[in-house]
């Protein structure tokens, strides 16, 4: 991507490269890229243009070329993740550091079943012709999973307001502009799918025997 970053006069004492890292760090890590994925952080600075300082203002502008680590998994790639909560809708799974991923309930090992008291789900696995065992997805877990699909919602404001409290849009390194995500929009900029309904899908502790 590039972006033009912006370093004010209280970073002056840093080495230039140090100054620029921080910005981008600050600016991209954590954050959401339509189409792009979470940025995770920076790999490496390509390309620096020449630097300029506007009127009224003492920081620099900086044109830069630069490459970032994002989390964006394939579809089919297998994920282990950790259970955060469980609904009728199906299971709700975390990376840690990433929450929006969410395992239907049409997409669970069949058959399974939701407990409506305790607020999880089991599956029916039929240990033999006469007898099913319950077992279940307990919170915070580790579940194993195959991502399915990919959404990515564009959370660009849609009024001046909006835009007002919006950080500046980047542009990737085709020219093509691009926005953070909002962090405070309701809908989740990129939520990712998953299925357990495989053999040696689920949670870790069923096959570990």
């Amino acid at each position: 991507m590039k972006d033009t970053v912006r370093i004010p006069p209280n970073l002056f004492h840093l080495d230039t490269m140090d100054a620029i890292r921080e910005a981008l760090n600050k600016k991209f890590a954590n954050k959401v890229v339509y189409k792009v994925g979470l940025c995770i952080a920076l790999w490496d600075v390509e390309k620096i243009e020449e630097s300029f300082i506007f009127p009224g203002d003492g920081a620099t502008h900086t044109i830069v070329h630069f490459r970032y680590v994002v989390f964006r998994p394939f579809v089919d790639e297998i994920l282990i993740g950790r259970i955060k909560s469980c609904s009728k809708d199906g299971v709700h799974v975390t990376m840690g550091f990433f929450d929006d991923i969410i395992i239907p309930s049409d997409s669970l090992q069949d058959p399974s079943k939701f407990n409506e008291q305790e607020q999880l789900w089991a599956w029916e696995y039929e240990a033999s012709e006469e007898e099913a065992v319950d077992l279940p997805m307990e919170i915070g877990g580790d579940i194993r999973f195959r991502v399915v699909d990919e959404t990515f919602v564009d959370t660009t404001p849609s009024s001046p307001e909006e835009a007002n409290a919006m950080p500046p849009p980047s542009s990737s390194s085709a020219g093509v502009s691009v926005h953070l995500a909002d962090q405070g929009a309701k809908k989740s900029p990129y939520t990712l799918t998953g299925s357990i309904s495989e053999m040696g899908l689920g949670m870790l502790a069923w096959w570990n025997g």
